[in-house]
Order: structure tokens, then sequence, then C-alpha cells
């Protein structure tokens, strides 16, 4: 995130004084005061817009990732036990224990809020401003919308119906802080609408340096998914499919390609490469590891008999055990397929015939970096990048009745390379090119925080989710339990269907 460092004064300002704090939405009523003293110059402004993705990346420490794949096939206990992940992949949640994850913050919906507040705050503001260009104002309030519709998308996807809050909260009154919930159909179409209100707001189609803030086919990119999951679980149809579809051109024409090696991708000294789309930084000294430091191994339970190869691998150790890729989804992965050491590395030791022994996996994506001899989780989390734009085009593509060949097989060729012709994708009925649609989102996206919305958005959560295959017909398990401490402090919200 460009200029954070330089902007912390203001972002501390920020937090100190627009940010939240422990009532309603968390969202902490602002003073005339505090308003006539801040929002003064195109300084507070991009110092204000700064302080959003702040409070963004602190939900990508672990929040992200929980809600869009921890409940999925993906996760399963690791060699230093649970820590209590196993709530989530096992699918015991319930109103009393979703509100923590462990070392990671608290897995409720209002820190995402204080997100959605800093984006009022800029949409109220910063037309009130003096800006040294148009072009400026115009691309701070497109991010400020596209921020807004992300947030929500989000949050609609993780509880459903919310409370729909678009304007900033600057005032005690009952009427402002404690809200009812808007429909998750309502909900969307204010999604769709600050899509469009950004889309038209952004002066170009360019990047910033390390594609961490909102840009055009960032953007695009967003609706194209947004646009998806409206036509498959609210049932929009081919408006939405063909919406979508027209998204993901606009972002084919942006300054994106495929990069031939795979694990470059996320290579802590490769930020902002040509496959990202939109990522949330995370910096030395600006941020915290986050949540892919308990899929990695610490020297505790580094096996010495080890082979010196996988210890080459692996190299400095760091984090935590607590959980890893599960058995079911290691095994769809081959040997010829550059994803799966991409992906993660498994830990063999010798057995007392002679052969080999299974003890443990290590996730070698996201394996950050080292700094001083220590390993640091500090790779920035992926929001969007070229290859999942690629399987969403052939996503919708499929439900138009178009042949999804060509978006499928360009993932596939930089995927196996030399023994691709082993591997074309061959155009089937809509049922089989969805299967094997989501087969291939699980290869190439795995730990990236997506699974369990595709499970949910392709309606196979029940089918492929061993925890969930003895329970069809719950389908109030498909959205998350609101909190005893946000249904404390939101005496109008009303829980989830099942969950009280």
């Amino acid at each position: 995130m460009k200029k954070v460092v330089r902007n912390i004064v203001v972002v501390f300002i920020l937090i100190g004084v627009l940010g939240a704090c422990t009532k309603s939405l968390e969202l902490d009523p602002i003073s005339q005061i505090s308003n006539q003293s801040f929002w003064k110059t195109e300084n507070d402004v991009t110092g204000a817009l700064n302080g959003m993705y702040v409070r963004l990346r602190t939900q990508a420490v672990g929040n992200l990732f929980v809600w869009g794949e921890a409940r999925s096939d993906m996760m399963d206990r690791s060699l230093a036990g649970t820590a209590g992940y196993q709530l989530f992949y096992l699918n015991e949640l319930d109103r009393s224990n979703v509100g923590t994850i462990y070392g990671m913050g608290s897995s409720t919906w209002q820190g995402m809020y204080t997100v959605v507040h800093d984006a009022n705050l800029l949409l109220k503001y910063a037309p009130t401003i003096s800006f040294s260009s148009e072009a400026g104002k115009n691309q701070i309030l497109a991010e400020a919308y596209a921020m807004r519709a992300y947030a929500y998308f989000v949050m609609t996807r993780t509880w459903g119906d919310l409370p729909l809050v678009i304007e900033p909260t600057e005032g005690y009154k009952p009427d402002v802080i404690m809200r009812e919930r808007t429909s998750k159909e309502q909900i969307m179409a204010q999604i769709k609408s600050d899509l469009e209100s950004a889309l038209v707001l952004f002066p170009n189609s360019n990047f910033k340096t390390g594609r961490n803030m909102w840009s055009r086919p960032a953007t695009q990119a967003l609706k194209a998914e947004v646009s998806l999951w409206s036509a498959k679980v609210l049932k929009g149809g081919n408006a939405d499919f063909q919406a979508a579809l027209t998204a993901i051109e606009e972002v084919e024409k942006a300054d994106v390609g495929l990069l031939d090696n795979y694990a470059s991708i996320f290579d802590y000294t490769n930020k902002g490469n040509k496959e990202i789309v939109m990522a949330i930084r995370f910096q030395d000294i600006e941020a915290t590891d986050n949540i892919y430091m308990n899929m990695y191994i610490e020297s505790t339970y580094m096996n010495n008999t080890t082979d010196q190869a996988t210890k080459d691998l692996i190299g400095v150790v760091g984090g935590f055990p607590f959980w890893t890729l599960s058995e079911r989804v290691r095994k769809q992965f081959i040997a010829t397929d550059q994803r799966q050491l991409g992906t993660f590395i498994d830990i063999n030791i010798p057995d007392n015939k002679g052969g080999s022994v299974y003890y443990g996996t290590v996730v070698s994506k996201f394996n950050g970096t080292v700094i001083g001899g220590v390993r640091r989780f500090l790779d920035d989390y992926v929001l969007y990048r070229y290859a999942d734009i690629l399987l969403m085009k052939a996503e919708a593509q499929n439900a138009l009745g178009i042949d999804p060949s060509e978006a499928m097989n360009k993932v596939r060729k930089r995927a196996y390379g030399a023994d691709y012709l082993n591997h074309t994708f061959v155009n089937k009925s809509k049922a089989e090119n969805d299967e094997s649609i989501l087969q291939e989102r699980l290869l190439e996206l795995a730990v990236e925080g997506k699974r369990w919305w595709d499970l949910v958005r392709f309606e196979k959560a029940f089918d492929l989710v061993p925890s969930l295959v003895d329970r069809k017909g719950k389908n109030y398990l498909l959205l998350f339990p609101i909190s005893e401490t946000t249904l404390s402090l939101e005496p109008k919200v009303q829980q989830n269907p099942g969950y009280n």
C-alpha cells in the first residue's frame, strides 16, 4: 500500500478520531468539531483513504480466509493440534463459539463495518474538498464505492441479511446506531449500485503500484464475482451471467496475464506482479503476520529423519502447524501439475520396512519471507488474480451455453506445462463442465480464501464437505451464525435461523 508509512500519523488520527467503538456497529459517532477540524484538505482525504485500506488489512489477517475457506473441504488439523480451528472445518459453529479465531482477532462483522464507515466518510466529505485535479477526486471516490461494495459482498455471503448503512454514523440517536437487518436482495442491489458508481468515476484503467488499491479492472473483477453470485445464489439468471462475462472481458483489456511460474505469483519479492488484479498489502513494519503462519511448521515439530531435499524445500521454519490441507484435497493434485509444489509440501519419513510413511504437510503458498533469520508471513492477501478471472469466465460462458474451453485451457496449460496435452479440457455438458470448473478452481486457488464461497455458489457444500454430507437439507448452515458479541451490541438484529 503505497504511502501508508508516510501517512501513518494521519492514519492514527483516523483510527483514534474516526474509528470504531464498542457500540452498535462499532462505528464511533463523530462530533461536528472533529469533522470541522479534519476534513479540510486533499491530504486529509488521502490519509483517510489509506486508513480505510489499513482497516481492510486487519480483516485480511484472518477473517477473510476464515469466512471464505475455513468451513470447506480444504482444511484439516496439522501437527500441533487444532487450536480451535476444527470448529470451522467440522462445521461446529454456534452463536457462542463463532466470535474469536485463535490468535487472529474477532470473527464478527464489526470489523468490516469499520471499513464501510471509512468508505461512507470519504463519500460524504471528499466531494466538499478542493482537489488539485478532478480526476484525483474521482479516483478516491471510486475506490470508496468499490470498497463499500466489496465489504458488503463479503458480509452478505457470510451472514445473509445485514444492517444497511450508507451514511457515516455521526450521532448517538438510536435510529442511527441501531439498525434492523436489510434483506440480502436489497444488499445486493446496493452492491451493484456502488459498483456502477465506482466504474463511472475511475478516470482510467491503470493499476497503482503494488496493485493493492481498487482500480477499474479490480472493480470489474469484483463485479464479475458479484454477478455470478447473484446469478446462482439469488437466481438472477442469464442477465447476471452476461454482466459477469462483460465485466471479465473488460478486465482482460487491462495489463494482466498469467505468469509462467505458478509459485512466483505469491513470492514476497514479487508483489504486484502482472497476474495480480487486486491484493491486500502486507509489509514488514506496516503489518503483523497473517493467518498463513498457522499453516507452516515450527522447529519443535520437524522430524529429524526428514530427508534433506524436503528440508531444503521448507527452508527456515516458522509459524505453528495448527491446520493444513486435508488429505482428500492433497490427493487431487498430481506431480506433473506445478500447482502441487506451489501449494504444499508433504513430509514423509522413513518407516521400519525400508520405505516411508506420511508425517505431515506444510502449506508452501504464502510462506512469506525470511527477515533477520526469522520467517515472517507477510505475503499479500490476494483478492483477485488473472487465473481466477479466467475460471470465472469459463463459469459464466458455460452457464450461457458458450464453450469455455479456451479459458480453461489457458489455466491448464500453465499448470501442466509439457504434460498439458494429457490434461486438455474438452467441452461437454453444462453439468460436467461445471464439475470441471469447480475442480479447477480447487487446484488453482487452494488456500486463497475462495473454496467455501465457491462450494456455496456451485451448490456443492453438502456434497463435498465431509462434515456436511450427513446434514443435507439444513441450508441454514450455509451462513455463519451471528456471535453473541454482535447480538449484545445490536438489539434489533435477530440470529440467523437454525442457530437460535
